[in-house]
């Protein structure tokens, strides 16, 4: 994580007076209950490690996307998105079941997905577990933790190392010109949308011919 703060997206006072409630109420480091351990926010927010996680609509619809893109058997890696990696695992979304995923994440209460957890800092994008091959998912669904080019530079390795050629990032949109220098990245029309209201607009981008285009 960036010790900057002018890294962390900014929040209005009312937002951010409410994650401060939901992070003190929720981060008691406690293993997650074994029937709700993969819904959405089993895991509490925990804005002091720019964590934000998406709506359930958003966390469906991002599941959907790679789902399609992988196909039957196909592997995804969720780089610093866990909800997306929940709600894979869920067993909601049609054709999850014939996927594997992964998630990567500097935040050790995931610990409890076992060996689907790699940890990951992207201040060493490259220190992955030595079970993590080169090229090895068909997909990468990234969401950095903060909206800087640092940030989005050191990720974009770790990016570039995992996939073997999609890439689906969800970001600030004021990343957008970065996201298309670093990784060839087309902003989308779709909007992602947190369970708590950001002021930076998010937006996805991708490196292929995605729905999300268009959506």
């Amino acid at each position: 994580m960036s010790d900057s703060d002018d890294d962390v997206p900014a929040l209005s006072a009312e937002t951010l007076a409410a994650l401060q409630d939901f992070y003190t109420e929720t981060r008691t480091g406690q293993p997650l209950d074994t029937a709700d351990k993969f819904s959405v926010g089993a895991v509490g927010e925990d804005w002091s490690m720019s964590q934000f996680w998406y709506s359930d609509d958003t966390a469906t619809k991002l599941a959907e996307e790679v789902i399609h893109e992988v196909g039957k058997e196909g592997r995804i890696a969720c780089l610093s998105a866990p909800s997306v990696y929940q709600k894979l695992k869920q067993g909601v979304v049609d054709g999850s079941d014939s996927v594997s995923a992964v998630v990567l994440e500097f935040d050790r209460r995931f610990s409890t997905y076992g060996q689907e957890f790699i940890f990951y800092d992207y201040n060493e994008p490259l220190a992955l577990s030595e079970h993590v091959d080169r090229q090895s998912f068909d997909i990468v669904l990234a969401d950095p933790p903060y909206l800087s080019e640092e940030c989005l530079s050191k990720v974009a390795e770790t990016v570039k190392y995992l996939t073997k050629g999609k890439v689906l990032l969800c970001t600030g949109a004021i990343m957008g010109e970065h996201a298309e220098k670093l990784l060839g990245l087309k902003m989308c029309s779709f909007l992602p949308k947190h369970n708590k209201n950001l002021a930076n607009e998010f937006r996805c981008f991708v490196n292929y011919p995605s729905r999300l285009l268009s959506s």
